[in-house]
This record gives structure tokens, C-alpha cells and sequence, in this order.
């Protein structure tokens, strides 16, 4: 896990503006932005593109399944 947060991360630094790093195993999601902390979720039912993806909402109930 540490190997693939650090790609997250490099992702970021390379001015990638939002990152999931989906642990299906936890049911935890990290999201990265770029010039904020990782921010992570317990179980989310649903994942937002924010200002990024406008309108997009990635669906992860049959992600937990």
C-alpha cells in the first residue's frame, strides 16, 4: 500500500488536480488534491468529481460487493 500512496502522491506532485486510491479490502478511499492533506473515507457509497469532473459520481456499491 505504502508503494502505490507514494505514486499517488508523485501523481499529484506532476500537477494530476484529484487522485482515488480505492482500498477494497479496508472499504476506504484516500483522496488527493493538489496543496491539500489526503483526505480519507470510511466506506463512501459514492465518489464526486468535485470542480474537477463536474458531474461526474463514480458509484462504489458494487465496488464494496
Amino acid at each position: 500500500m505504502e508503494e502505490t500512496q507514494a505514486k499517488m502522491q508523485e501523481y499529484i506532485n506532476n500537477q494530476v488536480k484529484l487522485g482515488w486510491l480505492i482500498n477494497r479490502k479496508a472499504r476506504q478511499v484516500e483522496i488527493y488534491r493538489q496543496g491539500k492533506l489526503v483526505e480519507v473515507l470510511e466506506f463512501p457509497t459514492e465518489l464526486s468529481g468535485e470542480d474537477i469532473l463536474q458531474g461526474f459520481i463514480l458509484n462504489l456499491q458494487i465496488v464494496w460487493e
